[in-house]
Parts: C-alpha cells; structure tokens; sequence
C-alpha cells in the first residue's frame, strides 16, 4: 500500500480538530456541545484518509 503526504490545508484541519478537542478536557472551553473524544476521533481519521487517499 503506498501512502501519500497529506495537502497542508487538510493537516492544519486535523491539528486545529485535536488541539479544541485538548482544549475541551482542559476545561477551557467546556461549553462546545461535541465531546472531546470525537473530536479527536474525527481529527485523527481525516489524518489517516488524508495519507491513505491521493488528493486529499
């Protein structure tokens, strides 16, 4: 299987998905309605499709 290097804008997203889910069990912000899981969860899949699909 040949994995590819994700576009910078999708990398960026994951990041951005990850450090609010980080900021949600800090407690500073506590008030999203998403829990902080999925929103690792989420960063973290769009990572891994980003490497494993071309042009993404």
């Amino acid at each position: 299987m040949k994995l590819n290097a994700p576009k910078q804008i999708t990398f960026i997203i994951s990041v951005i998905l990850v450090l609010i889910a980080v900021l949600v069990v800090l407690g500073v912000a506590p008030a999203l309605p998403i829990k902080a899981f999925w929103l690792a969860v989420g960063g973290y899949t769009l990572l891994a499709l980003a490497c494993w699909l071309p042009n993404l």
